[in-house]
């Protein structure tokens, strides 16, 4: 298989190559590392079946010529984390909306297979635990911007679906709740790396609000075998597929969690919403998955428990504070 990865720089995107090399198949990337990283990738470049373009998914012309050359698209290239999409609303809505577009008319051409990575973030508002796929989304007003990028995603699914429906192509849309693991940065509020890499240097973990909400928590490993799999079964196109944990946790037992196991001596601060991100900024209480449709169609079950990921993200995150300081001592 010939695969194609838009945003294939970002972190999962970067475990999704490495699945699909170790697999056999061939990798092109594209991304424009907005928020993508080259170190994400430095360990493929010169693996025989592996490409990278630097490039924006909103140039036509180039991904015309991609996806002549591929099988199956995935498609990841977004904007991303809440910080980010607080801070840019109109890259946030631009990128995701125009350049899912793209994406979706190029493929079309082709009739290629399309991997539509949305969140569970469409859920917004829903206080319908666990959400189901079926269910109904109920978003905030416009004038708040949170919720900017959840209404994007949202018009991704109902184009690849139109797609789908009036011009045949094939099409899987996955729903993903909160996937972390190594190489996650913690630039755009990501929580996990950000309360590693709190933890290892002995500062305060910062939670927002009151640390009463909860999430369940994927191992990247679990999303990317997930994804490999649907995007070998037939059955899958054309649907909606939520890829979770149903492992709950609240934000301040997961900051306790992360310092026991750092061995921590941060205090744990509570930071107002409105500090964080933005006056009136809205969160929802809970977000945890109904996983009854992906079960009964691949047998998807997560192999990795909340624990299993910290670990990990806590070894690749001490690992980059002693490169980087052992940087700084040579450049002294």
């Amino acid at each position: 298989m010939k695969a194609l990865l838009t945003g294939g720089a970002g972190f999962i995107g970067s475990h999704l190559a490495d699945a699909l090399l170790a697999q056999g198949h061939d990798v092109s990337v594209i991304d424009d590392f907005s928020t993508g990283s080259r170190d994400n990738i430095a360990h493929l470049e010169g693996h025989p079946g592996f490409s990278c373009v630097e490039d924006s998914v909103m140039h036509e012309a180039r991904m015309a010529e991609l996806v002549d050359r591929c099988d199956v698209i995935f498609h990841l290239a977004a904007a991303v984390g809440v910080k980010l999409i607080v801070e840019a609303p109109v890259r946030t809505i631009e990128t995701n909306v125009h350049g899912t577009e793209v994406v979706l008319a190029q493929a079309s051409r082709r009739g290629k297979l399309v991997v539509v990575f949305s969140t569970s973030e469409v859920y917004g508002k829903s206080a319908a635990v666990p959400f189901r796929e079926d269910a109904d989304l109920v978003f905030g007003p416009t004038h708040k911007q949170r919720w900017a990028y959840a209404c994007s995603k949202a018009v991704d699914e109902f184009l690849a679906l139109a797609y789908s429906r009036e011009r045949g192509l094939p099409v899987i849309i996955v729903r993903l709740f909160n996937t972390v693991g190594p190489r996650q940065t913690d630039r755009y509020g990501m929580v996990i790396p950000t309360f590693v890499r709190q933890a290892l240097t002995d500062v305060p973990l910062t939670i927002h609000g009151d640390g009463r909400q909860s999430r369940s928590f994927t191992d990247v490993r679990d999303v990317v075998n997930a994804v490999v799999r649907l995007a070998a079964e037939p059955r899958a196109v054309g649907q909606v597929l939520n890829i979770g944990s149903t492992e709950e946790t609240t934000m301040l037992d997961l900051a306790r969690r992360v310092k026991t196991l750092t061995g921590s001596r941060s205090e744990l601060t509570l930071v107002p919403y409105d500090q964080a991100y933005e006056s009136g900024f809205e969160d929802m209480a809970r977000r945890v998955p109904d996983l009854s449709r992906i079960r009964a169609l691949i047998g998807y079950q997560p192999a990795h428990t909340l624990d299993d990921v910290l670990k990990r993200v806590i070894e690749f995150e001490r690992k980059a504070l002693q490169i980087g300081v052992r940087r700084r001592v040579l450049s002294a």
